[in-house]
């Protein structure tokens, strides 16, 4: 699909999306509850589904209705497909690895070639199952209480998939993190979403989380969180001139993206240096202001490569076609200052659903057109009915029209 901008101005109020990580986390702790659990302002997206349908593999159906998802016993299925949702796939196998049967993911093909290492030398130290092919994994085993060391700047959503799965044991067990430990405020909110449902974890030190055993989470109501992650996606655009108000933003949130809120100003001032390591999904967004800021450079930056696709190298072939050029340095991403200008060809959205939104962020200012806009479904499939009720204009068109 193909996304045509005209240059505009975004003005009015909207309500931010519910948070993504947010509603798996939220998810999957119900899938493990005792009792019945309903979890409200959950979107459709394409990873939504992902995490709706894997949760299978508990024995949980989860039927999603006008933004409320019901979880209710199912028969358990052995085989699930993660479609292209890391999340999915990384909160998931710990818990597989506590079922004692073999249970196979499915799904795109790029995600399985983001790292799973941490999971696959735990299986080698415990003997468990682990086939890894082009595009699916099977994994069996039983997970026992013990300490748990791994490393903390491959991902956290590897020390995550462990909290969901740890409390069910028979035992205490711990997690020691290898420093550095990146993007701590996605393991919070694996805490916080635990807590909820009625599961105790603590931090010993900045850098150990104690996790009691034979806790079951107790079923409940919950309501999702506005989504920092996606509402930066709109605040941008009153950095390019618009007026725009995002609602539904809790201010005690744990997410770590809502550091955009501290990082937008600063662009505006002179070459900042901003470090992304806890939030590398600001990357594209922050790009992108970067690139009509004045340019902008950006630390942290090393796991961006291994995305939905290879954010710094998309961002830098496209921020070309504005005329703005990048460097990529050794966990750093540079902005140049350039005058933004007017695409002189399509640019593409390298199936990247943050890629499409930062790109047609700047199109507000400069007009154009982005190839792979479907990529949105994957969080946001709204985004670009939300570009038009701000007031921008968006036509949306077949490839081949």
């Amino acid at each position: 699909m193909i996304a045509r901008i005209l240059p505009g101005k975004a003005s009015g109020t909207v309500s931010a999306p519910p948070s993504k990580s947010m509603a798996h986390r939220l998810l999957i702790v119900a899938a493990l509850a005792e009792g019945a659990s309903t979890i409200q302002n959950v979107a459709l997206s394409q990873d939504m589904l992902a995490t709706a349908d894997s949760l299978a593999i508990l024995g949980q159906k989860v039927q999603i209705d006008n933004g409320t998802a019901v979880l209710a016993p199912f028969l358990a299925a052995e085989e699930v497909c993660v479609r292209e949702s890391g999340s999915t796939l990384r909160f998931l196998i710990p818990l597989a690895l506590t079922l004692g049967h073999p249970v196979t993911f499915t799904g795109a093909k790029r995600l399985f070639e983001r790292p799973l290492s941490v999971y696959e030398t735990l299986a080698k130290e415990e003997g468990f199952q682990f086939d890894r092919q082009e595009d699916q994994l099977t994994v069996c085993g039983r997970l026992q209480p013990r300490t748990y060391r791994i490393r903390g700047d491959v991902s956290s959503q590897f020390v995550s998939g462990l909290l969901f799965a740890l409390p069910g044991l028979s035992a205490y067990s711990r997690i020691e993190l290898i420093p550095p430990v990146e993007s701590r405020p996605y393991i919070d909110m694996t805490m916080q979403a635990l807590s909820l449902f009625g599961v105790r974890t603590c931090w010993v030190d900045d850098r150990t989380i104690l996790v009691p055993g034979n806790q079951h989470p107790k079923g409940r109501s919950v309501t999702v969180e506005g989504d920092y992650s996606n509402a930066a996606f709109l605040e941008v655009l009153n950095l390019f001139g618009g007026d725009v108000q995002v609602t539904g933003l809790s201010p005690d949130s744990l997410q770590g993206d809502r550091v955009y809120q501290e990082y937008f100003p600063r662009l505006k001032e002179d070459a900042p240096v901003l470090d992304i390591r806890d939030c590398p999904d600001l990357g594209p967004v922050l790009f992108a202001a970067a690139a009509v800021c004045g340019g902008g450079s950006f630390t942290g930056t090393e796991r961006l490569r291994i995305k939905e696709s290879d954010r710094l190298a998309c961002m830098q072939k496209e921020l070309a076609k504005f005329g703005i050029q990048t460097e990529i340095g050794d966990n750093t991403f540079t902005v140049l200052p350039g005058t933004l200008k007017a695409p002189a060809e399509r640019l593409y959205g390298h199936n990247d659903h943050r890629i499409v939104m930062a790109l047609s962020s700047l199109l507000t200012l400069t007009g154009g057109e982005i190839e792979g806009a479907e990529a949105v479904r994957k969080s946001w499939p709204d985004y670009f009915t939300v570009l038009q009720n701000l007031g921008i204009e968006v036509v949306l068109h077949a490839v081949d029209q």
